[in-house]
């Protein structure tokens, strides 16, 4: 065992662990280690996606020299204020090779000098003492309980005060079928097209990954079909980008163009030997559960992944939600039921489940550093960092639209992130990106700083956004930069909340924009100004 307590031990080296780590490693207050199981950072992106193309997006060409604005179009990027260390400076390619993602990472962890053992796989975690003492998500003063130990496969122990598991979602998500051990998993399935020459395949799945593989089949099969209980979601309609992309969305043509290929609707009931094949009962969901046998030569599973947590020992073991693929999590992305035990990364995705970004590089780095700043608050009385201001409704508002003509943590995680702005008589201080159940739980008064109003920012779709068909032009847009009807806007826009009291008393929405410039003098300052100004100066009845 070694004898050092850390404050904080990192497990995995993949993009949120290091991007933890490299916050902790800037600031140099904190004693921290990460372990990592393989001989590099982001073990992940070397098997995944199997088909190595990234569907995350790198744009370096953007008519813009602002780090800050750029990051809207970079989705590799870890957060750092070296422009050596971007994505964008690797490739050029518009849907980027895995390959180059290791690579990134690899110079990523050597060029900030963050602490990792690698090589350290990490096969238990269990309490010291009895666990008690722990966070209270509605306060910032837990101490996490006794802490934790965690031990390697070498056998070595670490000690921490606090644990930050940044694994990933690394084991597979197996669905609940009859059969389904008969299937070839999207982990261990064979990549090469010609593998499958003339044979008919099953994919059981509708996200990426089984379009991807479809993709990747079609020109040597006899035919492919895809099959899932739920419809497809497309990400240009539902803004949710782990809904099926148009880069992998080929597949559609063949079979809406009747070449062969199928999508089903429905439930796959069981799966059984058939001599050299499979037998495969289907229930069809638009043929009033019409069901049938099909016979394919193969059945691939792609139905994603799921959080391990088997490293965790009995009384410390995280509660898990949404099929038992995720830790259940606090606002402050602590497990809800072993304190001192939080998340970061994929895992994240919890808060915000098919919704926002946390899933995703682009997201969780932002919601990383929050993590960063909940934990500095929470444990070493560190108040969230915050520029003051003079409470007056020009400079507040002044201040809003600066932020939200710049930001790409507001941007990218839209809805979920928030910057705040805090007034108590005349002083008032700007924080950004707060996470926005966060705030609601916890607020972000100081003894100095006796919060009266609160004005939370967010950029927003609108609630029906994902039943607006984008390219029907038939579709009004009315609110696009009609400062009077800009709580209709379905497109992503500015939203300011005014907090009192510990509630909502009022809500102001700035016109959408075609080119997102939220700064028009009549359209978008000036009613932000009088909201303000009546919102500081209203007595709420």
């Amino acid at each position: 065992m070694t004898g050092e307590m850390l404050d904080y031990l990192i497990i995995g080296a993949g993009p949120a662990g290091l991007q933890l780590a490299a916050l902790l490693e800037r600031d140099g207050r904190r004693d921290y280690l990460v372990l990592e199981s393989a001989d590099a950072p982001g073990a992940f992106f070397a098997r995944f996606p199997r088909h190595r193309q990234l569907i995350s997006i790198n744009k370096p060409h953007t008519g813009s020299d602002d780090p800050e604005l750029n990051l809207r179009l970079d989705w590799n990027s870890l957060l750092d204020d070296d422009p050596a260390l971007r994505f964008t400076r690797y490739t050029e390619r518009y849907f980027p090779d895995a390959d180059v993602m290791l690579r990134y990472l690899a110079d990523f962890a050597a060029a900030t000098g963050v602490r990792v053992r690698y090589g350290s796989r990490v096969v238990r975690v269990a309490r010291t003492g009895d666990g008690s003492g722990g966070g209270d998500i509605g306060g910032d003063g837990g101490n996490g309980g006794d802490g934790f130990e965690v031990t390697d496969a070498a056998g070595t122990t670490h000690r921490a005060r606090r644990v930050v598991v940044a694994t990933g979602v690394s084991r597979p998500y197996v669905a609940p079928i009859p059969g389904i051990e008969l299937a070839e998993r999207y982990d261990e399935m064979p990549v090469d097209p010609r593998d499958f020459l003339d044979q008919r395949v099953l994919v059981i799945g509708k996200g990426n990954s089984a379009f991807e593989t479809a993709d990747n089949l079609m020109e040597t099969t006899t035919l492919v079909h895809l099959a899932g209980p739920g419809s497809v979601r497309m990400a240009w309609r539902t803004h949710y980008v782990g809904h099926l992309r148009a880069v992998n969305n080929n597949f559609l043509d063949t079979y809406q163009l009747k070449s062969a290929n199928a999508i089903l609707d429905g439930h796959v009931r069981g799966i059984e030997r058939d001599g050299d094949g499979y037998r495969v009962t289907f229930s069809f969901s638009r043929a009033n559960e019409v069901t049938k046998e099909l016979r394919y030569d193969r059945v691939l599973a792609c139905t994603g992944f799921r959080f391990d947590p088997s490293i965790f020992a009995e009384g410390c073991r995280p509660a898990l939600v949404i099929n038992d693929r995720f830790p259940a999590q606090t606002p402050a992305f602590e497990s809800v039921n072993v304190p001192g035990l939080y998340f970061a990364g994929t895992l994240t995705q919890e808060r915000d489940f098919k919704k926002s970004t946390n899933g995703f590089i682009h997201g969780f780095r932002y919601a990383v550093r929050a993590l960063h700043r909940i934990l500095e608050r929470r444990h070493h009385d560190n108040p969230w960092p915050a520029e003051k201001l003079d409470a007056t409704a020009g400079s507040t508002a002044d201040a809003i639209i600066e932020r939200v003509n710049r930001s790409s943590g507001l941007w990218q995680q839209f809805g979920v992130l928030a910057d705040v702005l805090t007034v108590a008589g005349s002083d008032a201080r700007y924080h950004e990106e707060v996470p926005v159940d966060y705030f609601g739980q916890v607020g972000l008064a100081t003894a100095d700083h006796p919060v009266e109003h609160a004005f939370v920012v967010t950029l927003e779709y609108g609630p029906d956004h994902d039943q607006v068909d984008p390219f029907d032009i038939s579709v009004s847009r009315i609110a696009q930069d009609t400062a009077g009807q800009a709580h209709d806007a379905a497109y992503l826009h500015p939203v300011v909340r005014h907090h009192r009291g510990g509630r909502v008393v009022a809500v102001h929405h700035l016109a959408e924009n075609l080119e997102n410039q939220w700064d028009k003098p009549d359209v978008h300052r000036a009613p932000l100004v009088a909201f303000l100004d009546r919102c500081l100066t209203t007595t709420v009845g």
